[in-house]
């Protein structure tokens, strides 16, 4: 099946989500929250980890998929980028409008890269836009334009910050409840006909425990600072693995970071930009 070239610049949704307190802590256990952050994990005084956005706008992400005419066999996120327009509350009725913004070929060996974005609001004013890529790994070679590189140039020096976290063996199970329900995640043999060993970690599961570990760096207990995170996945993790997100401090309320397998390996999230108020 070809990519529909039709359905780039079609609108998506809009999509209305209602939620609550208890969202917000199921995707806080579900990026390895716990009472040393009970910030996010407890109803008294709570506070919204950003990258819950991301949940909120999970059916976004299905139907782009499903509007290009991708192979979802092939299907991984490839990069995601939040801005944050004020600070996300614990409960509301959020609108959220997409729409599918171009694609670029990779080569038949490669795959496809499908660009999205979506703009969502509360109580009709904005609060977050995402932009994110998904990277089609069976739908390339079909002649359209390479992909742009607009990756940030790390500096050469050892990181200001390293936090060291470990995803449990069973996390993608308990993340996939707050939306985001994609077999190759849960499905042994869904993860093995896709090219996995066994089910992989959600990017944006690893994305959540890396927007953590800048939090407890950066903003520690204040969340409504951040402004913006950006990143790239680079390569699959397995549940269960230790991982270390590196942080380098570029400017006041700005840093570069990463994050690689702790015990050695390449990077599983490249390019990451995350900025916040100083």
């Amino acid at each position: 099946m070809a990519l529909d070239a039709t359905a780039v610049g079609k609108p998506l949704g809009p999509y209305v989500k209602e939620y609550g307190w208890k969202d917000v802590v199921l995707y806080a256990l579900g990026v390895g929250a716990g009472f040393s952050e009970l910030e996010y994990c407890y109803e008294k005084n709570l506070k919204v980890i950003p990258t819950f956005a991301v949940a909120a706008v999970f059916d976004v992400f299905f139907d782009a998929a499903a509007a290009s005419g991708a192979n979802l066999a092939g299907i991984l996120h490839g990069e995601q980028e939040l801005v944050f327009h004020r600070p996300i509350p614990v409960s509301g009725t959020l609108t959220t409008e997409a729409r599918i913004t171009g694609y670029y070929d990779k080569g038949a060996e490669t795959g496809a890269l499908i660009t999205a974005e979506s703009r969502t609001r509360l109580s009709g004013a904005p609060l977050f836009t995402s932009v994110f890529t998904l990277f089609s790994r069976l739908d390339g070679g079909f002649g359209g334009p390479a992909a742009p590189k607009q990756h940030p140039v790390f500096p050469d020096r050892s990181p200001d910050g390293v936090i060291d976290d470990r995803p449990d063996p069973n996390q993608p199970l308990l993340y996939r409840l707050s939306g985001d329900l994609f077999a190759l995640h849960a499905d042994p043999e869904f993860a093995r006909d896709s090219g996995f060993e066994r089910p992989i970690m959600h990017g944006l599961c690893t994305l959540g425990y890396a927007c953590r570990a800048l939090l407890k760096h950066l903003t520690p207990g204040e969340p409504e600072r951040v402004r913006r995170i950006a990143c790239r996945f680079a390569r699959p993790l397995y549940p269960g693995t230790p991982i270390r997100t590196l942080v380098w401090k570029t400017g006041p309320g700005t840093v570069l970071w990463e994050t690689v397998p702790a015990d050695g390996g390449e990077a599983v999230i490249t390019s990451g930009i995350f900025e916040y108020a100083a």
